[in-house]
This record gives C-alpha cells, sequence and structure tokens, in this order.
C-alpha cells in the first residue's frame, strides 16, 4: 500500500488519516502535513495510524514532535488512533502512550474530543 495521508474536518477537529509504511523516507511528509494543518487552527488534531502498516522510529518521533508543536504552538488538543501490534504495541512500548493520548478507534478519539 502505498504512503499517503487524507485530511478530514469534523467540526473543529483535524483528522489526518495515515495509510501504508511510516518510515525516514515519508515521515517528512507526514510532518508536512500536519504543519499545514496546524496553520489552519484546529481545535484539536487526530492522527489516525488505522491503516498504517509499519511505523519506524522515524514515524514515532513525528508523533512526538506532533504533539509537541500542536499543543503548545497551535495550543490545540492531540490525540492519535492506534490498534494493534503495528502500531499501538511500538508507542506503548516506549511509553508514548503516556505522552500521547491513545484510542483504539477513531469514534473513540472523536468521542474523547467532542467538548475540546
Amino acid at each position: 500500500m502505498a504512503f499517503g495521508v487524507e485530511q478530514t474536518w469534523v467540526g473543529r477537529t483535524a483528522v489526518l488519516s495515515v495509510r501504508g509504511d511510516i518510515d525516514a523516507l515519508t515521515a517528512p511528509q507526514l510532518t508536512e502535513k500536519i504543519l499545514d494543518v496546524s496553520a489552519e487552527q484546529p481545535s484539536v488534531m487526530i492522527i489516525d495510524l488505522s491503516a498504517v502498516e509499519f511505523l519506524a522510529s522515524a514515524g514515532i518521533t513525528v508523533l512526538v514532535s506532533a504533539h509537541e508543536y500542536v499543543t503548545s504552538k497551535v495550543n490545540a488538543g492531540f490525540a492519535v488512533v492506534a490498534d494493534g501490534p503495528t502500531t499501538s504495541r511500538p508507542l506503548k512500548l516506549m511509553s508514548i502512550d503516556s505522552i500521547i493520548r491513545l484510542f483504539p478507534q477513531l469514534q473513540d478519539a472523536l468521542e474523547a474530543n467532542a467538548d475540546s
């Protein structure tokens, strides 16, 4: 599956749905998309990794950097949808879930951030 990022909005919540592999080659593209969407001042940004097949350390670095940028510079909420061994397991093993709010399903993330 080719890498791609689709942007959708639910009210003022930006959802970036990522597909394919997030590695050293594709991580800069994800960073660019996050910065582009940040410029639109969302109240919450959700990165949906449901269709990600491989999450390398470069991708994890993007998520941590994005969390820091979005919460401090954009003053918005930030969450990640990740479930299963490909995405959620490495994030939990590295204790990223203690920094970034993780949700197993997009609907869970949207409901948890509905009041943001």
